[in-house]
């Protein structure tokens, strides 16, 4: 039996887990819960398709079932899901493509009103929107990370702290130097940066 969202809706996180180590069908709580918004994060990662990102997504939460007793509540829920999905990504990309990683920015991305303004981003223009699409494509994945994790999936710093296994200074690091890197691309592109 797949419970209704109202039913899901009424539960905590801790709820859904406990109820879902004693109970199955609680388990598609979580997925109603943190499946849109985790296959969201797999596609603006990832050059898969739209099939492979929901395949991808299904074998994340397979991993997810399978270790759910070993789920931490120290840790927020969402941070450790957001882990899971991203080690899964980075597990398939090397299976694919070897040891080398790379995160995409997707088209369909839309930019977050955050980091313009962290930007001091002063033109909105299509074509402006294009060179900041570019710059952030141009990040080393490792900034390229943090970027998509703090503005495009609206994390803090110890959230992402607990997805990729950094200290929360390293986020910090990270988030500026992207930023400044960022700022120097779109000012070689001509992009007007305040």
């Amino acid at each position: 039996m797949i419970l209704s969202g109202t039913q899901c809706a009424e539960l905590s996180d801790a709820e859904i887990i406990r109820k879902s180590l004693e109970q199955v069908d609680y388990f598609s709580c979580l997925y109603q819960r943190y499946g849109p918004r985790l296959l969201q994060y797999i596609r603006r990662i990832s050059s898969y398709s739209e099939e492979e990102a929901e395949d991808l997504l299904q074998d994340a939460f397979i991993k997810i079932w399978k270790n759910l007793n070993a789920y931490q509540p120290s840790l927020k829920l969402s941070s450790w899901l957001y882990r899971i999905v991203h080690n899964q990504v980075i597990s398939s990309w090397r299976k694919q493509h070897g040891q080398q990683t790379s995160f995409a920015l997707n088209d369909r991305d839309q930019f977050p009103d955050t980091l313009t303004e962290d930007l001091q981003y002063d033109d909105s223009g299509e074509e402006q929107m294009e060179r900041l699409q570019q710059a952030i494509g141009d990040l080393p994945d490792k900034y390229k990370e943090v970027v998509l994790l703090k503005y495009f999936e609206d994390m803090n710093y110890e959230e992402i702290s607990d997805i990729l296994k950094i200290p929360e200074g390293t986020v910090a690091t990270r988030l500026n130097r992207a930023r400044q890197m960022m700022a120097k691309y779109c000012k070689k592109s001509s992009t007007k940066i305040r």
